[in-house]
């Protein structure tokens, strides 16, 4: 594995071979992708921590969508990588349909974990107050927050190893940087889905409050070439919390496109 600066990020690679670019969650770093990499090998494997989370840099400036998808576009530049396989979770997979929507070419396919297509108004107030939740009170009390409502029920019985990998996630994150990336999830708009004629696979649980199956199956069908899998027993964090099926079905669909 090396690490890479660049484009405000720090980039972890894994690998060689075909790129695939791996795109974190709020509140999330490149491991949250780490239960996918035994299904990668024989890849490029590319995860940055997005610009104001995990080990990369807080931006001086606010954040926004557009500012993300440029630094991707960028990254990939400075990289070299012309085409790749975009996956995302939660706002990585928004992010994902955005830099797809601007660099076609770039993306051979999307794979989208716990799906948004644009917040609801309802959900832009939330981030916004956990934005300034994070700002006042701190990353421990969001991530207790999130930890609970996150992941399916029971959870804190039947996979508490998810409950804690979700929970140490936000707290390692930087005030500052995670409420901007709230900020900027909260301002964030819908892509234009008829520019994204590359094949998709969306994958939600089927206890997903923010990528309900709802929203997969919309995605899946707005495309006119995607698929929806909805995942039993599963919340918002799906390769954390249903690794093996992630696995396989990333594996397939990779593979197979």
């Amino acid at each position: 594995m090396t690490t890479t600066v660049t484009a405000g990020m720090s980039i972890e690679q894994d690998g060689e071979g075909p790129a695939i670019i791996l795109l974190h969650g709020l509140g999330a770093t490149s491991n949250s992708f780490q239960p996918l990499m035994p299904a990668l090998r024989g890849r490029r494997v590319v995860r940055p921590d997005l610009p104001g989370a995990g080990r990369s840099q807080t931006p001086r400036g606010a954040l926004d969508v557009r500012s993300i998808v440029d630094a991707i576009i960028k990254a990939c530049s400075d990289l070299g990588i012309d085409e790749a396989d975009l996956v995302g979770h939660s706002f990585g997979s928004l992010v994902a349909q955005h830099v797809a929507q601007a660099r076609p070419a770039l993306a051979r396919t999307l794979t989208l974990f716990g799906p948004i297509i644009e917040p609801a108004d309802s959900a832009r107030e939330r981030l916004k107050g956990r934005a300034q939740l994070a700002r006042d009170e701190g990353m421990a009390v969001v991530a207790d927050q999130v930890a609970a409502a996150g992941l399916a029920s029971g959870s804190d019985e039947t996979n508490s190893a998810a409950v804690a990998f979700v929970r140490e996630s936000h707290m390692r994150q930087d005030n500052e940087g995670f409420a901007k990336s709230c900020e900027a999830l909260a301002g964030a708009n819908k892509a234009d889905v008829r520019a994204l004629k590359m094949p998709v696979l969306v994958v939600t649980g089927e206890e997903d409050a923010v990528g309900p199956p709802s929203v997969a199956h919309q995605l899946a069908d707005e495309v006119g070439h995607g698929r929806a899998v909805i995942l039993p027993g599963c919340g918002h964090w799906t390769p954390i919390e249903k690794p093996a099926d992630c696995r396989r079905l990333i594996a397939e669909f990779v593979g197979r496109a």
